[in-house]
């Protein structure tokens, strides 16, 4: 661990960053950290997160952004009032998330001329702070910056001055599984970048939520590549100074699996935090509902949602990203995404004050998955000498962290999930991932017993199955039977 990159550096870094694209000239920090102040605190994010976990409920919200600055607005308050959010989202297109502010113009002004948003979210960084701030006076809940970019250093500046109080993604969940030629050194320290401004805004009496991007690719992705990956952000994170961080899993599919993975991943994430002497750290957790294929029927959609709900409820996450019934079938509307919402809510309000039936499953799955992810985190660090970027680095490159189906070439792409016959995530092939002849065997025989009942090899097309499975109505990728 390096510490926190030095204040000079950092603000010689940000006159280059600012001076990227024309808004970046309305960005000050002190008056940023005065508009967040002068913010009543059930606006902030981490001060609502952290009230919500202290209550033990689980929030929920959605993903939602359009082109145009008052239909953003808009679709944003039908949000909270017909969807009943706690916290709201805004997603941002695509354009903005590769750094390409002249396409994403265009996509404003296309969408002006058609009376329609011609983009797939909201280019903040067009907009500029005060547009930003309109968004947060117009809700009355806390507003989060959700997006998909490697290098969002300038979209952090525009935002957070805006008064968004929360910002997703990392070095290596917003790269990874996003782009193919953005090498992870390049990555991380663009988001080293965003905490250390985070962490500006903390020692300055301003608290900024950090979350990592918990589902990855969103297939079959196992539980503990997850946990790592979230963990060495945390790591990164907390060094420059972040004080409020939520930690991100996708929902698999298995119940025991699923709560197990929560809780065995806030254990691990607290152990680190305390190893490496970080005590004052608000830590928190986000469950992603369903992020694979979903059917095209609506009825069985809200099925899957649902399902999403339970798991979220029972494992006492403490918000949860919530799908709508049209995800299947392209953008939805907001009366489909306000469904989602509404079936989120009636679950975790039904199941608010019910717990979570500990087995010996749940048991076994905990510490399995906190072995493989302490196994893949201590080979990290390992790699690195002392130095988390560099261990990062070789660690993909060594496949030690390898991520199933990511686009990007900095991964080795060599491991292969499949599902066993209770619908948990399981290793088919390891590639170079650091896991002793113990957790092989656990995942050998768990796949073992799949292919016996089935009467068949686990083999890759378990693998193609298990993808498609949910859109046809089922968990398991059962064979095709003529």
């Amino acid at each position: 661990m390096k510490g926190k990159i030095d204040l000079e550096k950092f603000l010689q870094s940000r006159k280059e960053v600012l001076a990227t694209w024309p808004t970046g000239a309305e960005v000050s920090l002190e008056d940023g950290v005065n508009y967040h102040k002068a913010l009543p605190p059930e606006k902030n994010f981490a001060v609502k997160l952290k009230k919500v976990k202290e209550e033990g409920i689980t929030a929920i919200q959605p993903r939602a952004g359009v082109a145009l600055l008052n239909e953003h607005i808009a679709l944003l308050k039908y949000l909270e009032k017909e969807g009943e959010a706690d916290f709201l989202p805004t997603t941002i297109d695509s354009y903005t998330r590769q750094n390409r502010y002249q396409e994403a113009q265009r996509g404003i002004e296309e969408s002006l001329a058609e009376g329609r948003s011609m983009l797939n979210g909201f280019p903040a960084v067009n907009y500029g702070v005060y547009p930003c701030r309109k968004i947060i006076e117009e809700v009355n809940v806390p507003v989060q910056v959700r997006h998909g970019t490697p290098d969002a250093r300038l979209l952090a500046e525009i935002t957070l001055a805006g008064g968004f109080s929360s910002f997703e993604g990392g070095g290596i969940t917003y790269n990874i599984p996003y782009a193919k030629e953005v090498p992870l050194r390049k990555s991380i320290e663009d988001w080293q970048y965003v905490d250390r401004l985070i962490g500006y805004y903390a020692e300055h009496g301003v608290l900024i939520n950090r979350e990592s991007f918990g589902p990855l690719t969103g297939t079959l992705v196992p539980p503990s590549i997850t946990i790592a990956i979230n963990i060495l952000e945390l790591l990164l994170a907390v060094e420059q100074g972040v004080k409020s961080f939520t930690l991100g899993l996708g929902q698999c599919g298995n119940l025991n699996q699923d709560v197990a993975a929560l809780h065995g991943m806030v254990e691990l994430a607290e152990e680190y935090l305390k190893r490496f002497g970080f005590q004052d750290v608000d830590l928190t957790t986000v469950f992603h509902q369903w992020m694979g294929g979903f059917p095209q029927d609506e009825a069985r959609a809200f099925a899957v949602i649902a399902w999403g709900a339970v798991a979220a409820a029972l494992a006492k996450a403490n918000k949860v990203i919530v799908k709508t019934p049209h995800e299947a079938l392209g953008v939805p509307t907001k009366e489909a995404n306000a469904q989602g919402l509404k079936t989120t809510r009636q679950i975790v309000n039904m199941l608010k004050d019910q717990r979570f039936m500990v087995n010996e499953e749940y048991l076994l799955e905990k510490e399995m998955v906190k072995k493989e992810a302490r196994a893949i985190v201590e080979r990290t660090l390992e790699l690195g000498e002392g130095d988390l970027v560099a261990g990062i680095e070789r660690a993909f490159a060594a496949g030690v962290i390898d991520v199933p189906f990511a686009p990007s070439r900095f991964n080795l792409g060599k491991i292969l999930p499949a599902r066993d016959d209770t619908g948990a995530v399981r290793i088919l092939e390891f590639g170079n991932l650091p896991f002793d002849s113990e957790i092989r065997e656990f995942h050998r025989e768990r796949l073992k017993r799949r292919g016996e009942k089935e009467g068949r090899e686990p083999s890759f097309q378990m693998v193609i199955d298990d993808i498609y499975a949910i859109g046809k109505g089922m968990l398991v990728g059962k064979p095709r039977t003529k």
